[in-house]
């Protein structure tokens, strides 16, 4: 079962294992935000009414990376299970930030891997 990553300028901040159920609590929140999306969600100065997987997904990650930052442990584990449960194939939703800029992509088609330092020996000539 694939894993679903959340990254943060290359670092895994939070994963979801879909091999794990959720609880039918959790189960009818994923629902409401499902029902509270689809009467809008904001979308630069206007609202995006009836938005599509896509839409609501790029929505849910930015929301994902925004409690990942401000330490909101339930609204990142709630954001995570949202985008893993509604879209099977993503594998990370990966942030950079730069210049105070965040980008978000959503990867479907390459697994997380953490980054091993290389630590390059002296050679004596």
């Amino acid at each position: 079962m694939k894993k679903l990553v959340a990254v943060l300028n290359g670092e895994s901040q939070v994963e979801y294992e879909r091999g794990k159920s959720l609880s039918e609590h959790q189960q009818r929140y994923l629902t409401r935000m499902d029902q509270k999306m689809d009467e809008g969600i904001p979308q630069g100065a206007g609202t995006i009414f009836s938005p599509n997987l896509e839409q609501k997904a790029q929505f849910v990650a930015n929301q994902l990376i925004d409690a990942i930052k401000s330490g909101n442990e339930q609204l990142a584990a709630a954001t995570l299970s949202w985008l893993a449960t509604r879209i099977p194939d993503l594998q990370q939703v990966a942030a950079e930030e730069k210049d105070g800029q965040i980008t978000i992509s959503l990867i479907n088609d390459k697994p997380y891997i953490k980054a091993h330092p290389i630590n390059f020996m002296k050679l004596n000539s």
